[in-house]
């Protein structure tokens, strides 16, 4: 303990590691009090009726709420956070395989390729933005509307309505690339390479003292929240780790290398391959792809506003994937699913794009009793399907575990308590705040080291 917190001294002795530091949390300090700015046009009064109508109840809006860093229910210019960007992202990765031009941009030069990508995700950032504005616009007004008779927000493209709507969309668009900006100012200024995370982590961390506060919300039950809190914590902790850390090493022979005249023995390695490669892409892909219904129902309301049919559907599409009925088998359980199969999907993508079956051989490299080249990326795409299947199942329960904790305190006769606190410490916001420090330790620590300190960060 005594050589961790001499280490957290050398780290603030470091100017350069000091300096990046502070601009990092005075970019995430902005980043928050921007977060605050409402969006244009936003009754305040219906939204405070209507959060205290829907507040703590366990829907897919307190969800997003909780990965959103409260924006969501402040109806912020930020509501969306980085979340665009990172759909526009998974999107290019995913017809990357798909469109062999592309496929053979990325074979033939790699980092040209990466450029290309990066550029066209900041320019599909702005379409998927405007897209998740609408949707979340309706399905705001549709729940607003079903619980109190009144939209959040008056919004619509007809004569009297355009100039206001289109006005809330270059806001709420313009407030998303501003989360992007201030996420790439951090990885260039500040801990390199984890600006979007830092940003996302900062929104979850933000709420905090409010979850912590929802605890002690009924005295009878404060205690037991208390203690039941703290265990789901530790295991839930020690599980992500441990799923995190998970590798499988595959036996690697290596060619010996010449020395003058003389040849050295073949070397022994192992290539390690992730339990969970794809860190939290499925969760966040999977919340995408069942927001989409609420999308749709958000734009029948609005373009066919005479129709009780039409009508009568996006309300029971809203609810299901939004509302309160997204606190039933049916939804959690398609949310289950979901993850698992872009777990597979998503890993199958990276793994392929790494082929490591070429790389292989064009270093000489091999493995025992494995043909090189082609039957190498067969045989390693074969051992990453089978150790992703318990990843996958991890994601898949983390992903349902609000659910499943609201079933366990059911079982003691609380589920009247709130549950703002527990989608804090039960699944992907547990998961993003570990993951995410975890790779700040790291990134510091190889500071750190290239800084002369021997001694690492990180308690191993």
């Amino acid at each position: 303990m005594k050589n961790f917190f001499s280490t957290f001294a050398r780290v603030w002795k470091s100017e350069d590691i000091r300096r990046k530091l502070v601009m990092t949390f005075l970019i995430l300090a902005i980043y928050r009090i921007a977060a605050n700015v409402p969006a244009p046009g936003v009754d305040q009064e219906v939204l405070r009726a209507f959060r205290q109508s829907t507040g703590g109840n366990g829907t897919f809006l307190d969800f997003l709420n909780l990965l959103s860093g409260g924006t969501v229910s402040n109806f912020s210019l930020l509501s969306m956070g980085v979340y665009p960007y990172i759909t526009a992202q998974i999107i290019l990765q995913l017809l990357i395989p798909i469109i062999p031009s592309l496929q053979r941009k990325m074979e033939e030069d790699p980092r040209e390729a990466r450029r290309w990508q990066e550029k066209w995700t900041y320019y599909l950032s702005v379409p998927m933005a405007m897209l998740s504005a609408i949707g979340q616009i309706g399905l705001f007004n549709n729940l607003s509307i079903q619980a109190l008779q009144k939209p959040v927000l008056n919004f619509g493209f007809t004569p009297e309505l355009w100039l206001k709507s289109t006005t809330v969309l270059i806001a709420m668009t313009a407030g998303t690339i501003f989360a992007i900006w201030l996420g790439e100012l951090i990885s260039e200024y500040g801990i390199r390479g984890q600006g979007l995370s830092l940003v996302i982590f900062a929104g979850i961390v933000a709420q905090l003292p409010q979850n912590l506060l929802s605890l002690f919300s009924d005295r009878e039950t404060a205690l037991f929240m208390i203690i039941f809190t703290i265990i789901i914590i530790i295991l839930t902790v020690i599980a992500i780790v441990y799923v995190q850390q998970g590798r499988r090493n595959v036996p690697v022979m290596y060619p010996g290398r010449r020395i003058g005249n003389r040849m050295s023995m073949p070397v022994k390695g192992t290539l390690p391959l992730m339990v969970n490669l794809s860190g939290m892409i499925p969760l966040i892909f999977a919340s995408a792809i069942l927001q989409f219904p609420a999308v749709v129902a958000g734009f029948l309301t609005q373009w066919f506003p005479d129709s009780e049919g039409l009508r009568n559907l996006a309300v029971t599409m809203t609810n299901f994937f939004g509302g309160t009925g997204s606190n039933n088998w049916g939804y959690w359980s398609l949310y289950f699913l979901m993850v698992v199969i872009f777990t597979f999907f998503y890993t199958s993508v990276l793994f392929d794009q790494q082929n490591y079956g070429d790389n292989l051989k064009k270093s000489g490299a091999s493995i025992p009793g494995v043909h090189t080249g082609a039957p190498t990326q067969k045989y390693l795409s074969t051992v990453q399907r089978r150790i992703t299947l318990p990843g996958a199942l991890f994601l898949g329960v983390v992903a349902a575990m609000p659910f499943l904790l609201n079933l366990l305190l059911g079982m003691f006769n609380m589920q009247t308590t709130s549950q703002a606190g527990l989608f804090l410490v039960s699944s992907s916001g547990l998961l993003i705040v570990v993951g995410v420090v975890r790779d700040a330790f790291m990134n510091i620590d190889a500071e750190l080291k290239l800084h002369g300190y021997q001694e690492s960060l990180l308690v191993r």
